[in-house]
Order: C-alpha cells, then structure tokens, then sequence
C-alpha cells in the first residue's frame, strides 16, 4: 500500500549535512523509529487477515460480519487519511504522529476485550482511523530529516519495507492465530506500538522535534488539488500503484480459474515483482543523483506502461500459462520502483510545505482506484487474463500522458504550470 521528498531549497528544519554526507546516527534511529510505527499501522489488515475465516464460529456470527473487520478498517482509514492531513497543521506533525501511536495501540488491546462482534467492528473503524496518521505524517517527516537525495533514498526504503508487509504479515498472523488465537495480532501490535511511544516519552531526543507545519488558513485540500504541478506527479503515481494492486488482487482468480493455475503460481509471480521493486526503489537515489528527477520518474513511468503492454499482449497472443507471469509481471514492479520515490517526494515538494494533505490525497486516490478497479473486473474475471490486463492498461496509459502535458517542476522548485 503502501510508495512512498524533495523540495529545493531544503527545509528549515532539514539537517544541514549535504548529499554526500551519510545521516547522522541520530537521523536513523529516528527514521527507523517512524517506519516501524507505520509499517505496525499497515500491518492491521494483513496480520488479522488468517483468522477472519474463523470469526463467524468465534463470535457466534455469519461470514458477512466478519469481513467488515476488514471493511470498517480500511474504512476508518480512508476518514483518517483527510483527518490527518488537515489536523498537522495546527497540531505539528511529530506530536500527531506519536498521538496516532497511541491511539492505535490503546485500540488494539481494546480490540482484545470485546467478545461481541459489533463491538469489534467499531473499533476496527477508529483503529484504522488512527493507523493512516503514520502513512500521512510519516513522509513529511521523513523529508525534514534528509537531505534531498537522502529523503527518495529513505522514501523508497520505507516503500520497499512496507511492501514485505503483504507477504509476511499474513504468515505471521496465521502462526499466532494458531498458537495463541485471534486476539494474538491484536495484543502484539498494541504492544509494540505502545513500546514505541514509551520510548520516545523517556528518550525525547530518539525523535526530535521535527517536521512540524505551521498552520496556514489558506492552505486546504482544494488549493493542493488545483495545483497542476502536484497532480502531474500525485495522480501519475496514484495510476501506476492502482493500476499494479487492481492486477494483484484480481489474478489469484484468474490463476485457478482460467488458467489451470495453483495458488503458487499467484506467490511466485508476487515474489519475483516485490524482489525487483525493492531492488530497483533502493537504486533510484543513485539513479536521480547521475540522471536527475525528471529523467528516472519519467523512465519509470514507461516502463510500467510497457510491463502492462507485455502483460496484455500475453494475455492476447500466449501460451495462458501461469508460470509464464513471473517472467513479465516484474517489468511493472520494475517501473513502480524507479519512479515511486523520486515521484512521491516531487509531488510533496510541489505543494510548498503542504505535505500531508499531498500524503493524504495520494494514498487516498491509490485506495479508492485499487477498490473500484478491483470491484469494476470482477465480473469479467472469468474472461480470464485478458479481462485483467485490459483494464491494467487503461488504468497506467493515463500516467505517461499526464507526465508529457503537464509541465514538470522547475528545477529551482518552482511551479512551471499555469494554475
């Protein structure tokens, strides 16, 4: 979900060391102290994700109440997504951030306590509320504390962490689940979370006091959506993720029931692209360093568009073998990766200090198209591989040509597009 922030000149809270310069020990424990605390709020679907199943006969329940433990998250989510965008800038973003924590934390041991459903349900709501306050502040603090190139490098770092989360959280939740039941995930994130915010309450300097926002009347989700600058990377980003999570949640059916597959299929596919992402996201530091932003963010973005034409093209002309997958779904992976950190931070920088309502937005926007990509292809799913990647291409092919009509940011930061 996770795609992940420049912004020339620097911030006035950025550490003043260059480029070249490595980060100070300080600036990682700092970094590591925010990922582990989003990548604990992602991991609130993924993890309870094996138990589901079981919920009906735990609480006494039918299969439809179970699944809005899932619903009432990712809803709660989406509100907390503005709410956060809005709220930092009147409460500072570090402050809001370790707020977020505890929320989620004293929610997650709540969640333990409750045997009715219902009950659960409503606090998956405002669990998931409070989780999304890591995914929007997260980036913006990130960016005070780097250096420009320091911030895609330590973007695209969290981007290739939180993209372990689908793969391992579910193993990891069906093992508690197994040994100690479904309040196991529950306990553990509530409890790690808190950790975390009890750390930072006894170590103040662990996370200093950075990145905040000063509250600014002017500024509102409608001025950062009428910025063309900003939505010439937000919405390109926005497109490529939807388009990649619309493919990933719709071909594990198209496996098993057009192509003869197994599940295994579906993983092996999975783990060849996560491995190229993290590969090519850790490389696009480097990458922006030699060839500039504006180079590999457009780069990338073409080669996704070209994965989704190799994708559609087998789906029109292969073998409808499913081994076959692995050997191309990487080229999308690949493009994501290269362009996800230098577009994420471009798109921040482009609003001028009004990085989390950017955050919140493009989160929101990759949610909502992976949601209704997904819900629009499922009825045409027994149609097979070609449905699917039919649909992928309409969602990426947007993204290049937004990417050649809008002009891009002007490399002394400022906006090149009429408003």
């Amino acid at each position: 979900m996770h795609d992940q922030l420049q912004h020339p000149p620097a911030p006035p809270s950025a550490p003043s060391s260059g480029p070249d310069e490595g980060p100070q020990p300080r600036v990682i424990a700092a970094f590591l102290t925010i990922v582990a605390g989003t990548v604990l709020g992602l991991s609130g679907i993924d993890l309870v994700l094996p138990a589901v199943p079981q919920l009906p006969a735990i609480f006494g329940t039918n299969i439809e109440n179970a699944q809005l433990v899932l619903a009432s998250y990712v809803a709660g989510m989406s509100v907390g997504l503005l709410m956060f965008g809005s709220l930092s800038a009147h409460f500072g973003r570090r402050r809001l951030f370790i707020a977020s924590l505890a929320a989620f934390g004293a929610l997650s041991l709540m969640a333990t306590m409750t045997d009715n459903i219902h009950v659960l349900n409503i606090i998956r709501f405002f669990q998931g509320a409070a989780a999304s306050g890591g995914a929007v502040l997260a980036p913006g603090l990130i960016r005070a504390l780097f250096s420009e190139i320091g911030a895609i490098r330590a973007v695209s770092a969290m981007g290739s962490i939180e993209s372990l989360v689908p793969g391992l959280a579910p193993i990891a939740g069906a093992w508690l689940f197994k040994e100690y039941g479904w309040e196991a995930s529950f306990s553990i994130t509530g409890t790690l979370v808190l950790a975390i915010c009890l750390i930072v309450f006894l170590i103040p300097s662990l996370l200093p006091h950075i990145g905040q926002k000063k509250g600014d009347t002017t500024s509102s989700y409608m001025r950062v959506m009428r910025n063309k600058t900003f939505l010439r990377y937000a919405v390109s980003h926005a497109l490529i993720l939807g388009g990649l999570l619309v493919f990933v949640f719709s071909v594990p059916a198209v496996v098993i029931k057009t192509m003869d597959g197994v599940i295994e299929d579906f993983i092996l596919m999975q783990f060849v692209g996560v491995c190229l992402f993290i590969v090519s996201a850790n490389a696009n530091g480097s990458l922006v360093k030699r060839f500039g932003n504006e180079a590999v963010i457009s780069a990338g973005t073409d080669i996704s568009l070209f994965g989704t034409l190799v994708l559609f093209g087998y789906a029109l002309f292969g073998a409808n073998d499913p081994h076959h997958l692995a050997y191309m779904f990487w080229i999308l992976n690949l493009g994501h990766g290269i362009r996800s950190g230098p577009g994420f931070v471009r798109a921040l920088a482009a609003t001028h200090g009004d990085d989390d309502r950017a955050s919140a937005l493009i989160i929101l926007w990759t949610m909502m198209l992976a949601a209704a990509g997904t819900a629009i292809v499922a009825p045409f799913i027994e149609m097979g591989l070609a449905a699917v990647t039919f649909a992928l291409v309409l969602i990426v092919l947007p993204a290049p040509i937004l990417m050649r009509t809008l002009a891009p940011m002007g490399e002394d930061g400022r906006d090149t597009n009429p408003v």
